[in-house]
């Protein structure tokens, strides 16, 4: 199927998408891409947003424990608006294929298990916030090294160099997750002063994840046109 500058269809090897050149569906996919970017650039933004303001209300240069326990401050309401935000995203997604949907649909409750229950309310909320959270970033991991890196056709050289990153962000936050885990229940030595563990490796898994959706809304290492005529 060849390139169209008048609204032709056309097939999206990279992606596995069905597209438009112009008009509505042209349109429609840009506003889906553009969507990944915010995705990713909340996920990115979300622990720096909670440590600035985290210092502005405790008067001091000083990071809390982890993510989580900013809920007990102002702070809550970035915390839960961003993941309201990304879970309507996520729940909304519909992508390669039904495992796509599975997915969003699975990272969408778990989304929503976080920012419903509290880390410090009781111990039942404390256990449904741990389990909604690691299962979450299990799952975006899942997206970033399992779905994200399928293709429809042969990938062009630009996608290859995607399916790096997605892998390696992939990888990142399961890393992360299983760090947290050890430090929880092997690590009993305190932090250093002003060092929060905890509070770094979710960081690094929220950005890993914003970075891989920053990616797939095709801001960085987009198809050229060429690419596509070459595989025509």
């Amino acid at each position: 199927m060849t390139l169209s500058r008048f609204g032709e269809p056309q097939t999206d090897l990279t992606e596995g998408w069905t597209t438009h050149t112009g008009g509505r569906a042209g349109t429609e996919l840009v506003s889906y891409r553009t969507l990944r970017r915010v995705v990713g650039l909340l996920g990115v933004s979300l622990p720096i947003v909670l440590a600035l303001w985290g210092f502005a209300l405790l008067g001091k240069v000083q990071l809390l424990a982890s993510i989580s326990d900013y809920y007990s401050l102002r702070t809550r309401d970035a915390f839960v608006g961003v993941l309201f935000t990304i879970g309507w995203f996520l729940f909304t997604y519909r992508g390669y294929d039904w495992r796509d949907n599975a997915a969003g649909n699975l990272a969408c409750v778990f989304a929503l298990g976080v920012a419903l229950f509290p880390n410090g309310g009781s111990r039942g909320e404390h256990i449904v916030h741990v389990v909604s959270a690691t299962a979450l970033f299990l799952v975006l991991a899942y997206f970033s090294f399992f779905l994200f890196t399928l293709s429809d056709g042969w990938p062009t050289a630009q996608k290859l160099v995607r399916n790096r990153i997605y892998r390696a962000c992939g990888v990142a936050m399961a890393t992360c997750i299983l760090a947290i885990g050890a430090e929880s229940l092997f690590l009993s030595v305190a932090s250093p002063n002003g060092f929060s563990r905890v509070f770094w490796l979710e960081s690094l898994a929220l950005w890993a994840f914003g970075g891989s959706w920053f990616v797939k809304g095709e801001t960085v290492f987009k198809d050229r046109l060429r690419d596509h005529e070459a595989l025509q």
